[in-house]
């Protein structure tokens, strides 16, 4: 199981016009077969701070999910706003 955490800040202006492409990424995100979580927390004390929080079964499925249709139309709407985080984890127990 792979874990991905961002975080990406936007300006609190411009965060509303953004809600349409985050409600399509996660809609579509955890419709895939190798998703596990797919979510955005919002920093209530920051406004325009957002932490993505990712899971994924295997490899294989984060592959497919920065490959997918979706994900290039979230890049396309949200990419001029730097990710100032990304952190992958992996969660696959091991003997």
């Amino acid at each position: 199981m792979l874990i991905v955490s961002v975080l990406f800040r936007v300006p609190p202006e411009e965060l509303e016009a953004l809600r349409p492409a985050m409600a399509a990424i996660i809609e579509a995100s955890r419709a895939e077969p190798g998703n596990i979580l797919f979510t955005f927390g919002e920093d209530i004390l920051a406004p325009g701070t957002i932490r993505a929080f990712e899971v994924f079964r295997d490899d294989d499925a984060l592959k497919a999910h920065t490959a997918s249709e979706h994900f290039k139309a979230w890049r396309a709407a949200s990419g001029q706003y730097a990710r100032e985080e990304r952190r992958l984890f992996d969660a696959t127990l091991r003997p």
